[in-house]
């Protein structure tokens, strides 16, 4: 079985920072996709970050110089660093990866649970 565990979200003041982990575990052949993305209250969820194995990553407009996502592969974690954090955005943060489990069969996608990010004075 196929898992992300998300951990890290919690209550910030304006331009404080978070960092937010995402681990994987199962069966794991490889991962080709990490991402984040989040939702606020009454809003789509949106894109945050992404990276294919191998590229550079895509930043919403948004978090541009204010987030940075990475990997480490030993542990199969990605990480959203989050930097002068602003109220809006405050929403629940997903990690979503796609994991390839055996060698003959195509990667699937995941989701992790959510947390929650609140930026509030």
């Amino acid at each position: 079985q196929v898992q992300l565990v998300e951990s890290g979200g919690g209550l910030v003041q304006p331009g404080g920072s978070l960092r937010l982990s995402c681990a994987a575990s199962g069966s794991i052949f490889s991962i080709n996709f990490m991402g984040w993305y989040r939702q606020a209250p009454g809003k789509q969820r949106e894109l945050v970050a992404d990276i294919i194995s191998g590229g550079t990553p895509n930043y919403a407009d948004s978090v541009k110089g204010r987030f940075t996502v990475s990997r480490d592969n030993a542990k199969n974690t990605q990480y959203l660093q989050m930097n002068s954090l602003k109220p809006e955005d405050t929403a629940v943060y997903y990690c979503k990866a796609g994991i390839r489990k055996y060698s003959y069969n195509p990667g699937s996608l995941y989701w992790g649970q959510g947390t929650q990010v609140t930026v509030s004075s």
